[in-house]
């Protein structure tokens, strides 16, 4: 009589699991380096959360810098570099802490070349129960 040998049929997971555990830590760790942007104290208000989608994002900081994106940019040259974006969606994001004379002075900017719909950027309102 001939003994055959069978075939091992169960698969081994620890490899897999290691490689999973190592990819969970790798991911977790650059979640938050993903999140870039510049620092800004948003006011909080009631409302639906935008969609991201293509967009342009104005942003007005605490000491009057404006950013076009992560880029600053000075006030005189903003009209000129949005010029050729009028097709894009803008949104603004003011400081809460700006003089509302320097937002008023980006969105007369903004209309002045055209755009017409601007959305403001602002924290959801927290719930207090």
């Amino acid at each position: 009589m001939e003994k055959r040998r069978q075939a091992l049929s169960e698969i081994n997971v620890t490899p897999f699991v290691d490689v999973m555990l190592v990819l969970l830590i790798i991911f977790m760790v650059t979640a938050p380096l993903l999140q870039q942007g510049i620092d800004v104290n948003l006011p909080q208000a009631k409302g639906k959360e935008m969609t991201p989608a293509e967009r342009i994002v104005i942003t007005v900081k605490k000491d009057g810098k404006i950013y076009l994106d992560n880029a600053a940019v000075p006030m005189e040259s903003l009209q000129a570099k949005l010029s050729r974006l009028t097709d894009r969606e803008v949104f603004l994001k003011a400081d809460k802490d700006v003089p509302y004379g320097m937002v008023v002075t980006v969105m007369g900017e903004l209309r002045e070349i055209g755009i017409e719909k601007l959305g403001m950027v602002t924290e959801p309102k927290a719930r207090i129960k």
